[in-house]
């Protein structure tokens, strides 16, 4: 299984956005999105821990080859 990639919070917001989720809100330093029934929150952290990563990547229902898909794009 590949390794999660280094990514900041705007970067992982654009690849969700790919993915098809739309920004609900944003409070402070944290961006609400959402698809449908999913929801999950992204940290403007310049640098994603990566156990928060894999955390949003659940919440959004995505496996680290959808989210290695998505940079390739």
């Amino acid at each position: 299984m590949p390794k999660l990639p280094v990514l900041s919070g705007r970067e992982l917001i654009r690849l969700l956005q790919k993915a098809g989720f739309e920004v609900v809100r944003q409070k402070g330093s944290h961006v609400s999105l959402r698809k449908g029934d999913r929801r999950t929150v992204v940290p403007l952290h310049d640098e994603l821990a990566k156990g928060t990563l894999r955390d949003i990547l659940n919440q959004c229902g995505l496996s680290r080859d959808d989210l290695l898909k998505l940079m390739e794009e």
